[in-house]
C-alpha cells in the first residue's frame, strides 16, 4: 500500500486503489505550504476528533471529491448540517464494512470540540483491516491500557501514533504503545507543526532504534509504500 504524508496527522492511505485520508488539515499548515491541495483526490475521509488541526480542509475535500465522511455521529451531524450527505456515522467500539476493508473505531484519550466550538462527542482512533495491511490510526490520544485490546485482537503491521507531547503521548510513551499494539513499525504524527509539539528527530529515532523499533518521520509531500 501507498501512504502520502500531508503534515501533522493528514495521511493518504492508498488501499487497493480505494483512497483513504486521514485528518485533513493542509491549508492552514505554513509547514504543508506546498501541498497543492486540488490535487488531493480520496474515496473517503476519515477524522478522529474535531479540532481545526484536523478538519481544517475536510468540508472542501468532501465537497471537491464526492469523498465518504467517516466520522463519530456528532461530527457527522455538523458536517451534514454543511450540505455533506455522502457519510456514514460510527462511534466507540463499532466496526464498518468498506470496499477496502473493515474499519473499527477505538478509543481515544484526548478532547474535542469543532471549530466553531461545537460538541464533537469523543475522540477516537481507528483498526483498518484491509487486504494489503492491517493498521492502526491512533488520531489524538495519551497512552492507554486499551491500546493492549488491540494488540490481542488484530495482527497489526503498524501504527501512526503522534509523538510530539504537550497535547498527546511523546516518543516515549508512543514505543510504549508500539509494544501494546504489538507493532514494530511506527509512521510519526502530530509533531513540529506547532512549537509547543516540535521534536528533536535524531534523539527519537535513537530511542526507537534502541528499543528495537522502526519509527518513521516523513517528509510533508513524501510518498512510501509499506
Amino acid at each position: 500500500m501507498e501512504i502520502t504524508y500531508y503534515g501533522q496527522s493528514c495521511f493518504l492511505c492508498d488501499l487497493g486503489g480505494t483512497r483513504v485520508l486521514f485528518d485533513p488539515f493542509i491549508t492552514p499548515n505554513p509547514l504543508a505550504s506546498e501541498v497543492d491541495l486540488d490535487q488531493i483526490e480520496c474515496d473517503y475521509i476519515l477524522l478522529s476528533h474535531g479540532h481545526a488541526d484536523h478538519v481544517a480542509d475536510a468540508e472542501y475535500l468532501l465537497k471537491k471529491t464526492g469523498a465518504t465522511l467517516v466520522a463519530n455521529f456528532e461530527i457527522v451531524s455538523w458536517y451534514q448540517n454543511k450540505g455533506i450527505e455522502k457519510v456514514h456515522p460510527m462511534n466507540t467500539g463499532g466496526k464498518v464494512h468498506l470496499p477496502f476493508g473493515t474499519v473499527k473505531m477505538v478509543n481515544a484519550v484526548h478532547s474535542s470540540s469543532l471549530p466553531d466550538g461545537s460538541y464533537a462527542g469523543t475522540a477516537g482512533g481507528y483498526v483498518v483491516e484491509s487486504a494489503e495491511k492491517t493498521f492502526y490510526f491512533a488520531g489524538d490520544t495519551a497512552l492507554t491500557l486499551d491500546m493492549k485490546l488491540i494488540g490481542d485482537r488484530y495482527h497489526v503491521n503498524f501504527a501512526f501514533l503522534p509523538i510530539g507531547d504537550n497535547f498527546t503521548m511523546d516518543v516515549e510513551d508512543a514505543l510504549v504503545a508500539a509494544n501494546y499494539v504489538n507493532t514494530k513499525k511506527i509512521i510519526g504524527m502530530h509533531y513540529d507543526t506547532f512549537p509547543y509539539i516540535e521534536i528533536d528527530h535524531i534523539e527519537a529515532l535513537e530511542l526507537a532504534r534502541r528499543q528495537q523499533k522502526e519509527l518513521i518521520l516523513m517528509e510533508i509531500g513524501q510518498t512510501i509504500e509499506l
